[in-house]
């Protein structure tokens, strides 16, 4: 959303960009850390930081700082309100019921998709299946490694991808990960001709997983729903029997309600 400039309370943005400078890469930090990674200055982001923790959304050393569980609040209050993890909810459940596998969806936010709504349960009464680490709500990951990343990278317009995919690199996670932008362009236009993505241990080694795009009745893509299960699983004639059909009927029955 644009808006004047006017209306921007830099502030408030200079704020958050220090709250989103924590990741896994950096669970703590210093001013200058902060600064570097805010893109503030060592005096501005020690004031952002120091008013942050008075607010209860950072703890601190004195020195470092690092999140506090208020800032749960946000996510917590955005999965009980907003409407598509509770559509998507029922089923999930119902495809993991049914499957005995892990199945999620997720939407993308710049560089990196978040898990908005996942099955509820990983053990269904049978064997332990697949479950990539970290893969909970709220979980980032990276959009180039990820077969929902690669699904909602795929429903953009041309114009889009390529502007997104200028002067960008890759980051290699595994092995298998592709990061040659000429072989990923390639890859997106697969995507986009199947209407659905396979990874195999791109993100993670030994996480498999098949993603679909979810669709309003506009014909938008608003989220992708994913299948994370073994490479048994994902060969050609098991994916088209078991799971590819399963994933597409939840997307025809979905589709109304988003």
């Amino acid at each position: 959303m644009d808006i004047q400039k006017a209306d921007l309370i830099e502030g408030m943005a200079k704020g958050m960009a220090v709250l989103e400078s924590f990741d896994t890469e950096r669970q703590r930090l210093n001013a200058t850390l902060a600064a570097q990674r805010a893109g503030l200055t060592r005096a501005a982001a020690r004031r952002h930081l120091l008013t942050l923790a008075h607010l209860g959304y950072l703890d601190t050393d004195g020195s470092y700082f690092w999140l506090a569980a208020k800032v749960l609040r946000f996510s917590g209050s955005y999965l009980a309100s907003a409407q598509l993890p509770r559509v998507l909810q029922p089923t999930l459940n119902r495809l993991a019921a049914q499957t005995l596998e892990s199945f999620s969806a997720v939407v993308r936010d710049g560089d990196e998709v978040v898990i908005v709504a996942r099955s509820g349960n990983d053990r269904s009464g049978g064997p332990l299946r697949v479950l990539a680490y970290g893969l909970h709500l709220g979980a980032r990951l990276p959009a180039h490694a990820t077969s929902t990343g690669r699904v909602l990278l795929a429903a953009e317009t041309k114009a889009s991808f390529n502007a997104w995919m200028k002067n960008r690199s890759l980051p290699r996670l595994t092995a298998h990960t592709v990061t040659e932008p000429k072989a990923f362009r390639a890859v997106i236009e697969q995507v986009r001709a199947d209407d659905f993505c396979v990874a195999s241990e791109e993100h993670e080694l030994g996480v498999h997983a098949l993603a679909i795009p979810l669709r309003n009745l506009q014909g938008k893509t608003v989220a992708a729903l994913n299948v994370v299960t073994t490479p048994q699983r994902l060969e050609q004639q098991a994916m088209q029997r078991d799971l590819l059909p399963l994933l597409l009927d939840a997307a025809r029955e979905l589709q109304p309600l988003l």
